[in-house]
């Protein structure tokens, strides 16, 4: 019999197929048996009567545990009321890999031994889903950016130098000298601009933060689109059309995933443009009058100058169905490369989008110094090494242009789309400050 995959199973009507898969788990009596047979691309309904198999083989199928491998051979049968739509109507069975004891039941388990066993906890139905989502955001990311010409543009996970600060580094020896885990492509991205115009960087970066947050993992992905000749309003308008597509291509191609997640996809229908724009000003004064008006809530209370916390950005989406970006934060919160708003000397042109059901920031971008005299100077002023930005230096020297990006952390997205509590479910294996097995 020809083989095939659960979600093929709509062109084989009436066929005979072997699908090859992993039992999720069976009930029937003692002469019909369900099996649900999970093969990655989907779920079927595998009927195995007595009647039609014997007794040897019948018992065989009764006697399948959960997660035993299994090729099972039938035909296709169109039925509403199975998962798919489809069901298989068993000839013949043979069990591949036998599973004893399988340690994650349908019973409840704690965050801890789950993660524990990770490996085989990415086989549960919503694990499964999350996972799924998360490839269809990264799909829609590339075929946007791809769409739009830029280049995809690989940079190095091993780095001489800091992007945004040295306290939350990853050393690495290398060799007889020492290198850091990258934290951003943005620096190399920029290199990339300059030479091809639009490009992106995604893949993995690191961060040493001591946090133990839902929001946060030491080993995440990002996405960062550098582009010549931007400015601020292009830079956030970028990100908003980008949100945009990922979401309403999750819509349409991830709705059954996102109803096993059982997700309020009404919220992610709600989400439209433009998002709106707010002065880092306008915000703090938000935040001073909501702490004033609820001085007993924990992480309400703000002090104007401050960075935003969690509970402050949630605070500024409460009463927003889309996302909203923040605008001209201090300079001397934000990192070197920003470059100053000329008509507001001590604002970075740069800004920070914040979804919505508190999912906190999703994107921080800026336009870049380009003044190699005052990217010198504000090196200077962060205590930074200036050798090794050298050759970051030469961008500035030879043919430097007004230019401007962003960074999206592909795992915040995720959860934001699903509506996951935790960043833990959104990487296939979380890195956190307590975390680095399986």
């Amino acid at each position: 019999m020809k083989r095939v995959y659960v979600d093929e199973l709509s062109q084989h009507v009436g066929s005979d197929v072997e699908i090859a898969g992993w039992l999720q788990i069976q009930r029937g009596n003692n002469k019909l048996r369900f099996l649900q047979v999970r093969d990655g691309s989907g779920i079927v309904q595998a009927i195995v009567a007595k009647s039609d198999v014997g007794e040897e083989m019948f018992e065989t199928a009764k006697g399948v545990t959960q997660e035993s491998s299994l090729r099972v051979r039938g035909t296709v049968n169109a039925d509403d009321r199975a998962p798919g739509g489809y069901e298989l109507i068993v000839k013949d069975l043979e069990i591949v890999g036998q599973s004893i004891d399988y340690p994650i039941s349908p019973k409840e388990h704690g965050s801890t031994f789950l993660l524990d066993h990770r490996h085989l906890w990415l086989r549960s139905k919503k694990q499964h889903a999350v996972l799924r989502i998360r490839h269809e955001v990264i799909w829609a990311i590339r075929d946007f950016f791809n769409n739009r010409g830029f280049i995809g543009f690989d940079t190095p996970m091993f780095t001489p130098n800091a992007v945004e600060g040295t306290t939350d580094l990853f050393e690495a020896k290398y060799f007889d000298t020492i290198a850091f885990l990258s934290q951003s492509g943005q620096l190399y991205a920029e290199a990339g601009a300059m030479a091809h115009g639009r490009v992106y960087t995604f893949g993995p970066t690191f961060r040493a933060e001591k946090s133990k947050t839902r929001r946060h993992l030491t080993e995440f992905w990002m996405v960062e689109p550098e582009v010549a000749f931007m400015d601020l309003e292009g830079d956030m308008q970028l990100a908003e059309d980008m949100t945009m597509y990922v979401i309403e291509r999750v819509l349409d191609k991830r709705r059954d995933e996102l109803d096993m997640l059982e997700r309020d996809v009404s919220k992610l229908e709600a989400v439209s443009g433009p998002f709106r724009r707010m002065h880092y000003d306008k915000a703090a004064d938000i935040l001073v009058k909501y702490a004033a008006e609820h001085p007993d809530e924990e992480g309400a209370p703000f002090t104007p100058g401050d960075d935003f916390g969690g509970r402050h950005e949630s605070i500024l989406t409460m009463n927003s169905d889309s996302p909203i970006m923040i605008t001209h934060f201090p300079a001397e919160i934000k990192a070197f490369y920003m470059k100053r708003d000329p008509d507001e000397p001590d604002r970075a042109l740069g800004f920070d989008m914040i979804g919505t059901e508190d999912a906190g920031e999703l994107i921080g971008g800026s336009v870049r110094e380009d003044s190699y005299d005052v990217l010198v100077s504000r090196i200077k002023e962060h205590s930074l090494p200036m050798e090794p930005f050298e050759w970051y230096l030469d961008l500035r020297r030879y043919g430097s242009v007004p230019h401007a990006g962003f960074g999206l952390g592909l795992e915040r997205t995720v959860k934001w789309i699903t509506g996951r509590d935790h960043l833990r479910e959104c990487i296939p294996f979380p890195r956190m400050m307590y975390r680095m097995k399986p």
